[in-house]
């Protein structure tokens, strides 16, 4: 996760960052699925950071319509990764908020290029 890049947090501060979290903001990742004849791939986009009070499906929505117009064409996996990536998507993603402020809040992880210094967020409860 060291690498990984975190939409949605550039120009927070760890402090701005923190209370998002306390509002209830959230990490999410999406699903898409690509489709070509008998092969099926299942992917995940970039970690997202949603604040609280916004949509997170409209910050899925790319991934949704991916999947909504190459995803189907694969058999016999095509179909069935696209209804389960849809359906994910249009519920807000997979939250990852516990294992992403549990990698920034961790001493031993590995330093990664980032906005700002996020290694004293702590675990949301």
């Amino acid at each position: 996760m060291a690498n990984t890049k975190i939409l949605g947090i550039e120009g927070l501060s760890p402090d701005q960052l923190r209370f998002e979290l306390q509002r209830g903001g959230r990490f999410v990742v999406f699903q898409y699925c690509v489709s070509v004849l008998i092969l099926s791939f299942k992917r995940s986009s970039p970690i997202y950071f949603v604040r609280s009070g916004e949509n997170p499906a409209g910050k899925g929505i790319r991934y949704t319509l991916l999947t909504a117009v190459a995803g189907w064409w694969g058999i016999p996996w095509g179909p069935i990764f696209s209804v389960q990536t849809i359906y994910r998507n249009l519920s807000g993603g997979k939250d990852v908020t516990n294992e992403v402020t549990a990698a920034l809040a961790s001493p031993t992880a590995p330093v990664a290029p980032r906005p700002a210094d996020l290694s004293k967020v702590p675990a949301a409860r």
